[in-house]
């Protein structure tokens, strides 16, 4: 039986390098599962890469047909985004160890959905003041900034991954991405070959 791993961390926490840095390692063969939602796509985003991107009509269809797993809403200054994870019939854990990346929330979900020994939490932390220069770089970056959603996603996450949140859901596997994103997926990269044994 395979595993997925679910990617947890605040924004610009390094979620998305580390998620790329382990999805093209060879000697771990993981598939990945693109999450749904309906926020805009960024400049520097793929439709099928990072997420798929649908309409709210097409959301509310997937909810209807029963195929969606867990859903989140964000209440952003450009209105409601929805992100939420699907069974799209992609996903085969006879053959297969998966990657995504998620919420507290929705990894509690999908470990719900799978099983306990099926679904794997991985935290990436990183310094808040780290964080924060990141995300400001980041944005600066966009042909339309959108500075304040980024201050509201700041500040929500703190409460999104607080430590009651973070043990409630039984979080324990944690790797600091302060330095090198490359040096975290290492490490990352030993604990699946470990359960794997």
């Amino acid at each position: 039986m395979g595993s997925i791993y679910c990617i947890m961390g605040k924004s610009s926490s390094g979620k998305d390098t580390i998620f790329k840095l382990l999805l093209g390692r060879d000697d771990l063969q993981l598939k990945r599962i693109v999450s749904y939602t309906t926020r805009p796509i960024r400049d520097n985003e793929k439709p099928g890469e990072e997420y798929n991107y649908v309409s709210i009509e097409k959301k509310d269809s997937l909810i209807e047909e029963g195929k969606v797993i867990e859903i989140r809403k964000y209440d952003t200054v450009h209105g409601p985004w929805f992100y939420f994870t699907v069974d799209d019939g992609k996903i085969d854990l006879q053959n297969n160890d998966y990657l995504l990346i998620g919420t507290v929330e929705s990894f509690v979900k999908i470990r719900d959905y799978y099983g306990e020994d099926v679904v794997l939490p991985i935290y990436i932390e990183v310094d808040d003041g780290l964080r924060l220069s990141r995300a400001l770089e980041r944005e600066r970056q966009q042909s339309s900034p959108k500075y304040e959603e980024m201050c509201r996603r700041f500040l929500a996450d703190q409460q999104d991954f607080s430590e009651e949140k973070l043990k409630a859901a039984r979080v324990s596997n944690r790797f600091n991405n302060d330095d090198d994103s490359i040096n975290t997926s290492e490490k990352i990269a030993e604990f699946i070959k470990k359960r794997r044994g």
